[in-house]
């Protein structure tokens, strides 16, 4: 019976609930993350092969629609060179020019210009409706390039009917190869938007159709407003002119909205398509699941709390161990300098040192320069990071040994510099000055000399030597003459002057 009791035995052990304690949450927690991390990863495939399809299905139908106005410009074409053609009555010749195409509901215009921009042949009217049109981009390109072939223009209001339009041109050469004008023929725009309305793409989706050099052609949900706008440039569009097709998360420049974006040309034409669903919307399912997989998380916590009753007595002791520990901490955890009571015993060790050599003891108060702009404009990740960068500035700035650098408290840092006078105190600031101008934090746009810093200075002579706190007080009152004195700069409060009696020195960082 050796194995029961000592199976029993280890049931009585705290060390074995201790441990049961600490497996039976980490196993769920490592179940449940690996469940979410799953269902995330469904949610965002789905997603993804949701966007594919979409985009095939509108591309092609984009494509399709396309290739049938550009049909009926080639019969245009093909028909103005038929023999006979200029023998026919107008109106046999404008029916022999356009096929029923031309009356299609998604069609806009469908006319013939000559080589002076006029309207010549119309397919909805005859005699001809009246217009020039030798000022439009898509006019001017035909006639500078022969080659050319068929041209999607930037979306226009119709002069004729007052419409927001696509066009499709193809230019006519004259018998001799010269410019004859082209014909032009137009989709509608309220045929992207009967196509887009009919696809349900959650809140905040988005569907996009840009000319190749950035120029938006439409939009869903559709504004009047971003129609014709170019985002050449943008870190999205360039994705899109760079790789073709694809797929990538990123926040729009439009409404700053973070997205997954999917993408594709339409077939050969110079237009590049995209289906955007929003990434609140593709996580709000999972998010949901995540919520009943946490509820059951916080059952088996529970249960694990049940169990930490039984040795409670053990737990006690180590968090009183661990806030013992705690308090011992001397390290700042976000820059990784000492912290305040560090440097508290340090000082105070510093100062009797100083008074028992009759050896000066200097203090510098440093402090960053309108911090709060900083986290109030970029977050509080980037004041975090501007932190870090001033503890290795003030770092960079100091070698000896006995040299402390501390961060006491938000914003404000302290260098507490032995057995060094005013002027070496000065050399150090100066010094500060430099390295910070070098500090730049590239990820967020700050370059090298917009974080300043203003320094207050106070040196104990070692001659008698002032209570702790009062050195501190000077240097701190220095730090506040340097802060209303513009900033950027040093000032010095000396040991020998006492406060009120007249304005400090002030040294101005170069």
């Amino acid at each position: 019976m050796i194995l029961p009791d000592r199976f029993a035995r280890r049931l009585r052990s705290a060390r074995t609930w201790i441990v049961l304690g600490v497996l039976a949450p980490l196993g769920m927690l490592a179940v449940s993350g690996l469940m979410l991390l799953d269902l995330r990863q469904d949610a965002w495939d789905k997603a993804g092969q949701t966007s594919k399809n979409l985009l095939q299905v509108i591309e092609r139908d984009i494509a399709r629609n396309v290739e049938i106005v550009d049909l009926s410009l080639r019969a245009v074409q093909d028909n103005l060179r038929a023999p006979g053609l200029a023998q026919l009555e107008p109106e046999m010749r404008q029916l022999v020019l356009f096929d029923r195409a031309a009356s299609a509901r998604d069609l806009g215009v469908m006319f013939v210009l000559d080589e002076n921009g006029d309207v010549i042949i119309d397919a909805a009217a005859f005699p001809p409706r009246k217009g020039n049109y030798v000022d439009r981009d898509y006019f001017q390109a035909h006639k500078a390039n022969r080659h050319l072939g068929l041209h999607v223009g930037r979306p226009i209001v119709s002069r004729l009917t007052g419409e927001r339009m696509l066009t499709f041109t193809r230019r006519i050469d004259k018998p001799d190869g010269s410019f004859g004008g082209l014909v032009l023929g137009s989709l509608k725009l309220t045929f992207f938007s009967r196509l887009f309305d009919q696809i349900g793409l959650g809140n905040e989706g988005a569907i996009n159709l840009y000319l190749r050099d950035g120029t938006r052609i439409t939009r869903h949900p559709y504004l009047e407003a971003d129609i014709g706008v170019n985002i050449a440039g943008s870190r999205t569009f360039d994705r899109f002119a760079r790789e073709g097709s694809g797929s990538f998360v990123e926040t729009s420049v439009r409404d700053g909205i973070r997205r997954l974006y999917t993408f594709a040309r339409v077939g050969d034409l110079p237009l590049i398509l995209n289906v955007a669903l929003a990434v609140d919307a593709i996580e709000s399912g999972w998010r949901a699941k995540a919520l009943v997989i946490g509820v059951v998380v916080l059952v088996l916590c529970g249960l694990t709390a049940a169990l930490s009753l039984l040795f409670g007595r053990e737990l006690r002791r180590r968090a009183a161990m661990q806030a013992e520990l705690a308090q011992l901490s001397l390290t700042d955890a976000l820059t990784g300098l000492p912290n305040r009571r560090r440097f508290d015993e340090v000082f105070e060790r510093a100062r009797k040192g100083a008074r028992r050599t009759d050896r000066p003891l200097s203090l510098l108060v440093v402090d960053a320069d309108h911090f709060k702009r900083y986290n109030d404009r970029y977050g509080h990740s980037v004041g975090d990071e501007v932190l870090r960068c001033l503890a290795r500035c003030l770092s960079a700035s100091v070698h000896r040994p006995d040299d402390l650098v501390a961060r006491v408290g938000g914003e404000e840092f302290v260098i507490l510099l032995p057995d060094t006078d005013l002027d070496g105190a000065h050399r150090i600031a100066r010094k500060v000055h430099a390295v910070v101008a070098t500090l730049a934090v590239p990820t967020a746009g700050i370059g090298a000399g917009a974080v300043t810093v203003s320094i207050g200075l106070a040196v104990e002579d070692g001659v008698g030597g002032t209570a702790g706190g009062e050195l501190y007080e000077r240097a701190d009152a220095a730090l506040y003459e340097a802060k209303a004195g513009g900033r950027n700069q040093t000032r010095s409060a000396t040991a020998t002057k006492p406060r009120g009696a007249g304005p400090p020195m002030r040294l101005v960082a170069s």
